[in-house]
């Protein structure tokens, strides 16, 4: 067997794996759904070697936003409950990703502005910038944005209250 077509097996088996730790999320999040007396459709995706669902509504999403809660506080541990399901039915640790009402995405967007501004002040002043606490999520965002802008970063401090910190070049 030659290397490239190994790489293309190994490929498809995290794809189909991803693809049931999809599957399986869906079923766990429409029986919350059904639970909660709540009206949404459930989309399964994989994007960036993880499985992703999100819960979206053609009704404007007020309900949903009940499972998204404050500072998506629910959201998150929606995720978490989430993972648990999949661990429980793949016995595999799950790095699914969570979205409802499109707020993860709009965060996503927010977020890259938030790591390019800190990497464009950094640049200008060339000293580090320390941004306020953020969820996990949050945090690789930013420095996905900050790597995008051509600097580097870290995160310091413990959870609740781990932030990042952009770096000059």
């Amino acid at each position: 067997m030659t290397e490239g077509t190994t790489s293309a097996a190994e490929g498809a088996d995290t794809l189909t794996r991803l693809e049931q730790e999809g599957e399986i999320a869906a079923d766990y999040l429409e029986g919350l759904l059904d639970i909660a007396d709540l009206d949404g459709d459930i989309d399964m995706d994989v994007e960036a070697d993880r499985a992703s669902v999100s819960i979206i509504s053609d009704a404007g999403g007020r309900d949903l936003q009940k499972l998204v809660g404050r500072d998506g506080e629910v959201l998150e541990a929606l995720q978490e409950l989430t993972r648990l399901a999949v661990h429980r039915e793949t016995g595999d640790r799950s790095r699914l990703m969570l979205d409802i009402a499109g707020y993860r995405a709009k965060k996503r967007t927010e977020l890259s502005e938030l790591g390019a501004k800190a990497a464009a002040e950094v640049k200008s002043t060339g000293e580090p910038v320390k941004l306020q606490p953020m969820s996990p999520f949050e945090r690789k965002v930013v420095h996905d944005a900050v790597k995008t802008a051509g600097l580097r970063s870290e995160s310091e401090g413990e959870e609740p209250q781990r932030f990042v910190v952009v770096l000059p070049a």
